[in-house]
């Protein structure tokens, strides 16, 4: 079982990592599934719109809810997030080289979302790298039970356990 995840600061940093992340791997040939996030300022807005790539090909689902500029709360909109999760689902067969899921969110820590995707991908053998927060990180640790690797959020983390992965395979 192989389970890793990133945790950054920056805003956007995990997500751009990623993203990155992914392209290179499909660049080099490699099978994913799962989603990337990408997040736009929208103009006069102190929000952005988050969408979200579902892997290998498309497509992009913006998964924000627009609740106005005095919004404070979770603006997840949970029906684009369970269309992105059936997606990716339909991707999981036959086994990706690696499920990459943006983020354990929210809706993960109530075991929702990518939560069951991400126990059915462990299960089947498939490697899972995703982005974890502050404000999830107990909640991921209990889920993970110990067995997620954190890695350094930087193109060389990745790419240094994904080959160590590919390693271990042959």
């Amino acid at each position: 079982m192989a389970l890793a995840f990133v945790k950054t600061t920056e805003r956007g940093l995990t997500d751009r990592l990623l993203w990155e992340f992914a392209d290179h791997l499909q660049a080099d040939g490699f099978n994913l599934a799962g989603v990337v996030q990408t997040n736009a300022d929208r103009p006069g807005s102190h929000h952005c719109d988050m969408d979200v790539r579902v892997l290998p090909g498309g497509p992009v689902i913006r998964i924000n809810q627009v609740l106005g500029e005095e919004s404070r709360g979770c603006r997840l909109n949970p029906a684009a997030l369970e269309e992105a999760v059936a997606l990716v689902e339909t991707a999981l067969d036959p086994a990706p080289d690696l499920l990459i899921i943006n983020k354990f969110g929210k809706h993960e820590t109530e075991g929702r979302g990518f939560r069951p995707l991400i126990g059915e991908a462990l299960a089947r053998d498939i490697p899972v790298l995703l982005g974890v927060n502050g404000l999830n990180s107990q909640a991921f640790e209990e889920f993970a039970g110990g067995y997620a690797e954190e890695l350094a959020a930087d193109a060389n983390g990745l790419a240094g356990w994904f080959d160590r992965l590919r390693q271990q395979a042959a």
